[in-house]
Protein backbone atom coordinates (compact mmCIF):
# COMPACT_ATOMS: atom_id res chain seq x y z
CA UNK A 1 0.00 0.00 0.00
CA UNK A 2 1.21 3.50 -0.88
CA UNK A 3 1.07 6.14 1.86
CA UNK A 4 1.01 9.93 1.41
CA UNK A 5 2.71 10.92 4.64
CA UNK A 6 5.12 8.13 5.45
CA UNK A 7 7.42 5.60 3.82
CA UNK A 8 7.44 1.90 4.60
CA UNK A 9 9.95 -0.79 3.74
CA UNK A 10 10.84 -4.29 4.94
CA UNK A 11 14.25 -5.92 4.69
CA UNK A 12 15.75 -8.89 6.54
CA UNK A 13 12.79 -9.11 8.89
CA UNK A 14 12.92 -5.43 9.91
CA UNK A 15 10.22 -2.94 8.91
CA UNK A 16 11.24 0.72 8.75
CA UNK A 17 8.45 3.30 9.09
CA UNK A 18 9.52 6.84 8.19
CA UNK A 19 7.34 9.87 8.83
CA UNK A 20 7.60 12.08 5.75
CA UNK A 21 5.93 15.50 5.92
CA UNK A 22 9.12 17.57 5.60
CA UNK A 23 7.32 20.89 5.00
CA UNK A 24 5.58 20.44 8.36
CA UNK A 25 8.53 18.95 10.26
CA UNK A 26 6.69 15.61 10.13
CA UNK A 27 3.86 16.96 12.31
CA UNK A 28 0.97 14.55 12.72
CA UNK A 29 -2.42 15.39 11.30
CA UNK A 30 -5.40 13.02 11.24
CA UNK A 31 -4.44 11.53 7.87
CA UNK A 32 -0.88 10.80 9.02
CA UNK A 33 -2.07 9.18 12.25
CA UNK A 34 -4.52 7.00 10.33
CA UNK A 35 -1.76 5.96 7.92
CA UNK A 36 0.58 5.24 10.83
CA UNK A 37 -1.99 3.04 12.57
CA UNK A 38 -2.66 1.21 9.31
CA UNK A 39 1.03 0.55 8.63
CA UNK A 40 1.44 -0.75 12.19
CA UNK A 41 -1.40 -3.18 11.55
CA UNK A 42 0.21 -4.21 8.26
CA UNK A 43 3.49 -4.91 10.09
CA UNK A 44 1.65 -6.82 12.81
CA UNK A 45 -0.08 -9.05 10.24
CA UNK A 46 3.04 -9.67 8.13
CA UNK A 47 4.85 -12.80 9.32
CA UNK A 48 7.98 -11.62 7.49
CA UNK A 49 8.23 -8.64 9.86
CA UNK A 50 9.97 -9.56 13.10
CA UNK A 51 10.88 -6.07 14.40
CA UNK A 52 10.11 -2.42 13.60
CA UNK A 53 12.07 0.84 13.44
CA UNK A 54 10.22 4.17 13.54
CA UNK A 55 12.01 7.31 12.35
CA UNK A 56 11.54 10.64 10.58
CA UNK A 57 12.72 11.91 7.21
CA UNK A 58 15.79 14.13 7.12
CA UNK A 59 17.92 15.19 10.08
CA UNK A 60 15.85 18.08 11.45
CA UNK A 61 12.71 16.40 12.72
CA UNK A 62 11.55 13.03 14.01
CA UNK A 63 8.00 14.25 14.69
CA UNK A 64 7.39 17.87 15.64
CA UNK A 65 4.17 16.94 17.41
CA UNK A 66 0.52 17.10 16.45
CA UNK A 67 -0.49 19.47 13.65
CA UNK A 68 -1.42 22.65 15.57
CA UNK A 69 -3.06 24.23 12.52
CA UNK A 70 -5.50 21.33 12.37
CA UNK A 71 -6.09 21.36 16.14
CA UNK A 72 -6.55 25.12 16.60
CA UNK A 73 -10.32 25.40 16.12
CA UNK A 74 -11.46 21.95 17.17
CA UNK A 75 -14.50 21.65 19.40
CA UNK A 76 -14.15 19.61 22.61
CA UNK A 77 -15.77 16.62 20.86
CA UNK A 78 -13.48 16.93 17.84
CA UNK A 79 -10.48 17.29 20.15
CA UNK A 80 -11.52 14.17 22.02
CA UNK A 81 -11.78 12.14 18.80
CA UNK A 82 -8.37 13.37 17.61
CA UNK A 83 -6.81 12.67 21.00
CA UNK A 84 -8.36 9.19 21.08
CA UNK A 85 -6.87 8.48 17.65
CA UNK A 86 -3.35 9.51 18.74
CA UNK A 87 -3.65 7.86 22.15
CA UNK A 88 -4.95 4.62 20.68
CA UNK A 89 -2.28 4.56 17.98
CA UNK A 90 0.48 4.97 20.56
CA UNK A 91 -1.06 2.22 22.67
CA UNK A 92 -1.26 -0.06 19.63
CA UNK A 93 2.43 0.61 18.94
CA UNK A 94 3.34 -0.11 22.56
CA UNK A 95 1.42 -3.39 22.70
CA UNK A 96 2.65 -4.84 19.41
CA UNK A 97 3.93 -8.37 19.97
CA UNK A 98 7.03 -7.46 17.95
CA UNK A 99 9.97 -5.38 19.28
CA UNK A 100 10.05 -1.73 18.26
CA UNK A 101 12.87 0.82 18.12
CA UNK A 102 12.51 4.59 17.79
CA UNK A 103 15.33 6.20 15.80
CA UNK A 104 14.90 9.84 16.84
CA UNK A 105 16.76 11.81 14.21
CA UNK A 106 15.77 15.37 15.17
CA UNK A 107 13.19 17.25 17.20
CA UNK A 108 10.64 15.05 18.97
CA UNK A 109 8.10 17.33 20.60
CA UNK A 110 4.68 16.54 22.04
CA UNK A 111 3.34 13.63 20.03
CA UNK A 112 6.85 12.96 18.76
CA UNK A 113 8.13 12.25 22.25
CA UNK A 114 4.96 10.25 22.94
CA UNK A 115 5.49 8.05 19.89
CA UNK A 116 9.14 7.51 20.86
CA UNK A 117 8.09 6.55 24.40
CA UNK A 118 5.61 4.04 22.96
CA UNK A 119 8.49 2.14 21.35
CA UNK A 120 10.36 -0.45 23.40
CA UNK A 121 13.78 1.16 22.92
CA UNK A 122 14.84 4.67 21.92
CA UNK A 123 17.99 5.50 19.93
CA UNK A 124 18.63 9.21 19.41
CA UNK A 125 20.85 11.35 17.25
CA UNK A 126 23.14 13.62 19.24
CA UNK A 127 21.24 16.48 17.57
CA UNK A 128 17.81 15.31 18.72
CA UNK A 129 15.67 17.26 21.15
CA UNK A 130 12.74 16.11 23.27
CA UNK A 131 9.90 17.86 25.01
CA UNK A 132 6.25 17.91 26.02
CA UNK A 133 5.38 21.58 25.36
CA UNK A 134 1.60 21.17 25.49
CA UNK A 135 1.25 23.29 28.64
CA UNK A 136 2.58 26.26 26.63
CA UNK A 137 -0.39 25.82 24.27
CA UNK A 138 -2.95 25.77 27.05
CA UNK A 139 -3.47 22.00 26.97
CA UNK A 140 -1.77 18.85 28.33
CA UNK A 141 -0.32 15.78 26.60
CA UNK A 142 -2.99 13.33 25.46
CA UNK A 143 -1.18 10.52 23.69
CA UNK A 144 0.29 8.98 26.83
CA UNK A 145 2.81 11.64 27.83
CA UNK A 146 1.43 12.11 31.33
CA UNK A 147 1.62 8.35 31.93
CA UNK A 148 4.70 7.04 30.11
CA UNK A 149 7.09 9.88 30.95
CA UNK A 150 6.81 9.38 34.75
CA UNK A 151 7.27 5.63 34.27
CA UNK A 152 10.46 6.19 32.29
CA UNK A 153 12.17 9.05 34.13
CA UNK A 154 10.41 9.22 37.51
CA UNK A 155 7.54 11.42 38.64
CA UNK A 156 9.59 14.41 39.80
CA UNK A 157 11.58 14.85 36.59
CA UNK A 158 8.50 14.13 34.48
CA UNK A 159 6.46 16.79 36.26
CA UNK A 160 9.29 19.29 35.81
CA UNK A 161 9.27 18.69 32.05
CA UNK A 162 5.48 18.54 31.76
CA UNK A 163 4.82 21.66 33.84
CA UNK A 164 7.45 23.84 32.15
CA UNK A 165 7.17 22.57 28.58
CA UNK A 166 10.97 22.65 28.52
CA UNK A 167 12.87 21.06 25.65
CA UNK A 168 15.89 18.95 26.52
CA UNK A 169 18.89 17.79 24.51
CA UNK A 170 19.51 14.20 23.51
CA UNK A 171 22.34 14.08 26.05
CA UNK A 172 20.00 15.17 28.84
CA UNK A 173 17.36 12.69 27.67
CA UNK A 174 20.00 9.98 27.86
CA UNK A 175 21.07 11.04 31.34
CA UNK A 176 17.53 10.87 32.76
CA UNK A 177 16.73 7.53 31.12
CA UNK A 178 14.41 8.70 28.37
CA UNK A 179 16.88 7.57 25.69
CA UNK A 180 18.68 4.22 25.61
CA UNK A 181 21.52 5.07 23.24
CA UNK A 182 23.06 8.17 21.67
CA UNK A 183 24.36 7.99 18.11
CA UNK A 184 26.15 10.24 15.66
CA UNK A 185 23.52 11.54 13.20
CA UNK A 186 24.99 9.66 10.26
CA UNK A 187 25.04 6.38 12.17
CA UNK A 188 21.64 6.56 13.85
CA UNK A 189 19.44 4.65 11.44
CA UNK A 190 22.05 1.95 10.87
CA UNK A 191 22.45 1.45 14.61
CA UNK A 192 18.70 1.27 15.15
CA UNK A 193 18.21 -1.18 12.29
CA UNK A 194 21.13 -3.28 13.54
CA UNK A 195 19.56 -3.51 16.98
CA UNK A 196 16.15 -4.30 15.47
CA UNK A 197 17.71 -7.02 13.32
CA UNK A 198 19.20 -8.56 16.46
CA UNK A 199 15.75 -8.49 18.09
CA UNK A 200 14.25 -9.99 14.92
CA UNK A 201 16.52 -12.98 15.49
CA UNK A 202 14.98 -13.76 18.87
CA UNK A 203 12.22 -16.36 19.39
CA UNK A 204 8.98 -14.49 18.57
CA UNK A 205 6.62 -16.08 21.09
CA UNK A 206 9.06 -15.57 23.96
CA UNK A 207 9.46 -11.94 22.82
CA UNK A 208 5.70 -11.52 22.85
CA UNK A 209 5.46 -12.97 26.37
CA UNK A 210 8.34 -10.77 27.52
CA UNK A 211 6.59 -7.60 26.35
CA UNK A 212 3.32 -8.66 27.96
CA UNK A 213 5.05 -9.44 31.25
CA UNK A 214 6.62 -5.98 31.31
CA UNK A 215 3.81 -3.80 30.00
CA UNK A 216 0.82 -5.57 31.54
CA UNK A 217 2.69 -6.34 34.74
CA UNK A 218 3.60 -2.67 35.11
CA UNK A 219 -0.05 -1.81 35.69
CA UNK A 220 -0.52 -4.46 38.42
CA UNK A 221 0.44 -4.61 42.06
CA UNK A 222 3.68 -6.56 42.60
CA UNK A 223 2.02 -9.78 43.79
CA UNK A 224 -0.31 -9.91 40.77
CA UNK A 225 2.52 -8.99 38.41
CA UNK A 226 4.73 -11.80 39.70
CA UNK A 227 1.87 -14.28 39.29
CA UNK A 228 1.33 -13.00 35.74
CA UNK A 229 5.04 -13.43 35.03
CA UNK A 230 4.78 -17.10 36.02
CA UNK A 231 1.95 -17.54 33.52
CA UNK A 232 3.98 -15.92 30.75
CA UNK A 233 7.00 -18.14 31.46
CA UNK A 234 4.84 -21.26 31.55
CA UNK A 235 3.27 -20.49 28.17
CA UNK A 236 6.73 -20.43 26.58
CA UNK A 237 7.03 -24.14 27.39
CA UNK A 238 4.27 -24.85 24.85
CA UNK A 239 6.56 -23.86 21.98
CA UNK A 240 9.06 -25.73 19.85
CA UNK A 241 11.40 -22.75 20.21
CA UNK A 242 11.69 -23.38 23.95
CA UNK A 243 12.70 -26.99 23.30
CA UNK A 244 15.14 -25.87 20.61
CA UNK A 245 16.66 -23.13 22.76
CA UNK A 246 17.38 -25.41 25.67
CA UNK A 247 18.58 -28.27 23.45
CA UNK A 248 20.96 -25.87 21.69
CA UNK A 249 22.30 -24.67 25.04
CA UNK A 250 22.91 -28.25 26.15
CA UNK A 251 24.55 -29.17 22.83
CA UNK A 252 26.66 -25.96 22.77
CA UNK A 253 25.34 -24.73 19.41
CA UNK A 254 23.36 -21.78 18.11
CA UNK A 255 19.59 -22.27 18.27
CA UNK A 256 17.51 -22.28 15.09
CA UNK A 257 14.22 -20.56 15.81
CA UNK A 258 11.14 -21.55 13.80
CA UNK A 259 8.59 -19.30 15.44
CA UNK A 260 6.61 -22.32 16.60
Amino acid sequence: MKFRNLDYSVEDGVAVITFSRPKFFNALNTETLEEFKQVLKDAHDDDMVKALVVTGSGERSFVAGADIEEMLNKTPIEAMLFTELGNGTCRYLETLAKPTVAAVNGIALGGGTEIAMSCDVRFASEKARFGQPEILLGIIPGWGGTQRLPRLVGQGKALELLMTGEQISAQKAYEIGLVNRLCAPEGLLGAAIGFARKMAGMPPFAMKMLKQAVYIGNSMDIASALAFEIQCVSQCFSTKDQKEGMAAFKEKRRPVWTGQ
